[in-house]
């Protein structure tokens, strides 16, 4: 994967959310790229309705965050932060854990199998087995009481040292979530409002959902996504291909979305509902086969999520966007500005 051509200052990482800078969710700066004719154009979060039309369909991920940071300590006395990051797959209960450790705000390497760490309350979580690199592992966890009530009790949202001040886990919700059980929240869909996701309805544009719980993604350069649960409808199955019947757009709210959408497309871009786990990893190569746009945040340059941008944007009018994005001082990450990209499928 080529480095984008463009990178953020550290004083344009987003340290805290909107309202704390005294600005509503929704009025976060949007900027727009449109891949038919290249323009971009500057806006505000707010003023969404102006770039969409009465028979647009939206897609939301209605996957609530977990408060999925808990402070351990290893046989060591060492203090740790153990991150959850999504169940063991193919196993039936909810002690096995894909996990990771970070020391000081960055991943902490000392970690071997039957490693014991200590968890709040007498809790414990034993290392299994390696997952992926040096950074994620199989854990076993045995706590006091149901991982839902345990978290609530012990556990608070992840963050990384670009956020240096603890937010509660309301700061990580976006108002449409309702189903506990991602790690991070997926963060293209916090500036959404009740009442901008009213006017939206009022004027014509259709809201769908899906389910995406995400893991943890956490900025450790080149990494490829790894599975995550998803579920897609019937009901919004049927929606996405009775919009496109019709001309009208489906908008992605977030690259979540994109992964579950395009799991449950066909190459003639028709949705069929579907649930699992997704291995999906979206490229310019494969293009995306269902979604015309995509609302996302800013991303570091070696993260993989620019695959999937370059499959909606194309190199240029990524490059383009990003750099201008730069020069307007735009935030980056789950507290930052947004982008909206239109006219994405079939340009692969």
């Amino acid at each position: 994967m080529s480095a984008l051509a463009v990178e953020p200052a550290a004083r344009l990482e987003a340290s805290e959310p909107p309202e704390a800078r005294g600005l509503a969710r929704d009025a976060v700066r949007l900027l727009v790229a449109d891949r038919a004719d290249g323009s971009i154009v500057h806006s505000r979060f707010s003023d969404l309705p102006r770039y969409l039309a009465p028979g647009d369909l939206i897609v939301v991920n209605i996957s609530a965050t977990m408060p999925a940071a808990l402070s351990v300590t290893d046989a060591d006395g060492t203090p740790l932060q153990l991150h959850l990051s999504t169940p063991a797959q193919g196993r039936d209960d909810n002690r096995f854990w894909i996990v990771e450790l970070r020391s000081e705000g960055q991943p902490f390497g000392a970690v071997h199998v039957h490693d014991r760490l200590a968890l709040p309350d007498g809790g414990t979580a034993e290392i299994l087995a390696p997952y992926s690199g040096v950074r994620l592992w199989v854990a076993r966890l045995d706590l006091p009481r149901p991982l839902e009530s345990y978290l609530g009790a012990h556990g608070h949202p992840i963050r990384y040292g670009y956020v240096p001040s603890r937010w509660p886990l309301s700061a990580y919700q976006n108002v449409y979530a309702i189903e506990p059980g991602s790690a991070e929240m997926a963060s293209a869909g916090r500036p959404f409002t009740a009442e901008l996701l009213t006017r939206l309805v009022a004027e014509g544009v259709l809201i769908a959902p899906i389910t995406l719980h995400t893991g943890v993604s956490s900025p450790e350069s080149h990494e490829r996504p790894y599975p995550e649960r998803y579920r897609v409808s019937e009901h919004t199955a049927r929606l996405v291909n009775a919009v496109h019947e019709w001309g009208g757009r489906v908008i992605a709210t977030g690259t979540t979305v994109v992964r579950a959408l395009e799991t449950a497309a066909r190459p003639d871009g028709t949705l069929e509902a579907g649930a699992g786990w997704t291995n999906l990893v979206v490229t310019p190569e494969r293009g995306l086969w269902t979604v015309d746009g995509l609302l996302t945040g800013l991303h570091e340059s070696d993260s993989s999520h620019l695959d999937l941008l370059r499959a909606a944007a194309g190199e240029e009018l990524l490059t383009q966007s990003y750099r201008e994005a730069i020069e307007h001082g735009y935030l980056w990450h789950e507290f930052g500005d947004s982008q909206l990209i239109l006219g994405v499928r079939g340009q692969a």
